[in-house]
């Protein structure tokens, strides 16, 4: 790419990053990759050169991801968490798996009708070095289970279920009960905090109530009988139908318009350069 292009896109950039910061009234942070420890520290750098200004207490992470780590997820949370005391995420098209996960930190979730998250799905690096995604795993785990149960299981299936590493089964189900205990913790913890009354009859919403809501929304976004596919797009009126309240940015004044020409230009420059991934924002220079 050419030092003309890379400046144009660059500024452009800048200026639609910079409108978002007015609309929102918080610092942007723009993420487009997988969800790893290398991110980590890239973000911390990010958010160091925010926070140099310290011209709001709210971050807005506008998130594009296949997904990653659930352990890296929690640690940028707790980053976000330690510099801002108000967070949100805009979907302008897709964030899936840890993705979705990272995006239950959140006080507020942004789509439109065009954006999707996935069901919470965590990937494991098995034996040979490849992340899998865990829950498919136990899926086909379970059926085959209950096959020997009922005596209907075939001797290819039985070898299948015989040399299955009981360590890695083990690691599966750690990774599914850690993705489950984050999303309770964080949707009581922050998404709903301003959630203290009940529209129906004006009661107070007991932590209890909380925490049952949070259960059932995870246990519901980690179902993979019903989603069947780790990709599973799962758009915003699907997850309202979760109990899960998401806020439509087309509904804010002009936001859509900066959101999706912010979007365009940063993966266009994405491809051009053949990233992996990046990070953006007001401070940053590509």
């Amino acid at each position: 790419m050419n030092d003309t292009i890379r400046k144009v896109i660059n500024e452009k950039m800048i200026d639609d990053i910079t409108e978002l910061e007015r609309i929102f009234e918080a610092d942007f942070l723009y993420i487009d990759g997988p969800i790893s420890a290398e991110l980590n520290s890239v973000v911390v750098d990010e958010i160091g050169l925010l926070r140099k200004y310290d011209t709001h207490g709210k971050l807005c992470i506008m998130l594009t991801t296949n997904g990653g780590d659930a352990n890296s997820a929690e640690r940028l949370v707790n980053v976000f968490r330690h510099n801002y005391d108000t967070v949100y995420f805009i979907i302008p098209d897709y964030a899936y798996s840890a993705g979705t996960i990272l995006c239950m930190s959140g006080d507020k979730i942004f789509m439109n009708y065009n954006s999707v998250l996935g069901p919470i799905d965590p990937q494991v690096q098995n034996k040979e070095g490849r992340f899998v995604p865990a829950l498919g795993y136990l899926d086909k785990i379970d059926t085959l289970l209950e096959a020997a149960r009922d005596g209907s299981i075939s001797q290819a299936e039985f070898l299948i279920l015989k040399d299955f590493d009981l360590a890695e089964l083990s690691l599966y189900e750690q990774a599914r009960d850690l993705t489950v205990d984050l999303l309770k913790d964080w949707l009581v913890k922050y998404k709903f905090k301003d959630w203290t009354k009940h529209k129906s009859t004006g009661k107070e919403v007991s932590v209890s109530e909380k925490e049952n809501r949070a259960k059932e929304i995870a246990e519901g976004l980690g179902n993979y009988k019903r989603w069947k596919a780790h990709g599973r797009p799962l758009n915003i009126e699907t997850l309202r139908n979760l109990k899960l309240i998401i806020d439509d940015f087309s509904d804010i004044e002009n936001a859509e318009k900066y959101i999706l020409s912010f979007y365009s230009m940063a993966r266009e420059f994405k491809q051009l350069s053949n990233m992996g991934g990046m990070t953006f924002t007001r401070e940053g220079r590509i």
